[in-house]
C-alpha cells in the first residue's frame, strides 16, 4: 500500500528531473571551474550522455542510484509497492546503460559513470578528486 493517495504520488513523480539535478550541477560546476568545456546531452550519442568533453573525447553519465539500480547501494532499493514493474524499470534502466556504455566505447569514447551516492558529503571530494586525475585522451 502507498503512503500516498494517486494525486500526491502522481504530483511527486511529476517533479523528478531527468537532466540538471542537483549531482549533476555539482560536477558540472566543479568542471568548469577547472577550465573544462562541456557539452550538455548530446541528442546524436547513445543515451544522451548528461557531460560531453568533446576536446578529450570524453563522455560522463550522473546516475541517480534508485533509476539506475546502483549495486550495493542504500539508495537502490526496489520500492515495497509494485515491486514487480519497478524491479523491471530498473533492470531496463541498466541494461539500456550497458548497451550504450558500448556503443560509445566501440566508437573511441571514454566513458565516465558518477553515482549520486558518490557525490555525497562523504565522498565528495574523493570522486571529484579522481574526475580529475582520470587521463583525458
Amino acid at each position: 500500500m502507498d503512503v500516498h493517495d494517486k494525486i500526491t504520488r502522481s504530483y511527486n513523480m511529476s517533479r523528478i528531473k531527468g537532466k540538471d539535478t542537483k549531482p549533476e550541477l555539482v560536477v558540472r560546476k566543479f568542471l568548469h571551474s577547472h577550465g573544462f568545456r562541456y557539452k550538455l546531452h548530446d541528442k546524436k550519442l547513445p543515451g544522451k550522455p548528461d557531460i560531453v568533453l568533446p576536446k578529450y573525447n570524453t563522455v560522463i553519465f550522473v546516475h541517480g542510484c534508485f533509476w539506475h539500480g546502483h549495486t550495493n547501494c542504500k539508495y537502490a532499493t526496489i520500492p515495497k509497492t509494485r515491486t514487480q514493474w519497478w524491479f523491471n524499470k530498473i533492470t531496463r534502466n541498466k541494461t539500456n546503460d550497458r548497451k550504450n556504455t558500448s556503443l560509445l566505447k566501440s566508437s573511441g569514447w571514454q566513458v565516465i559513470i558518477i553515482y549520486e551516492c558518490h557525490l555525497k558529503k562523504t565522498k565528495l571530494n574523493t570522486t571529484l578528486d579522481k574526475l580529475l586525475r582520470i587521463r583525458y585522451q
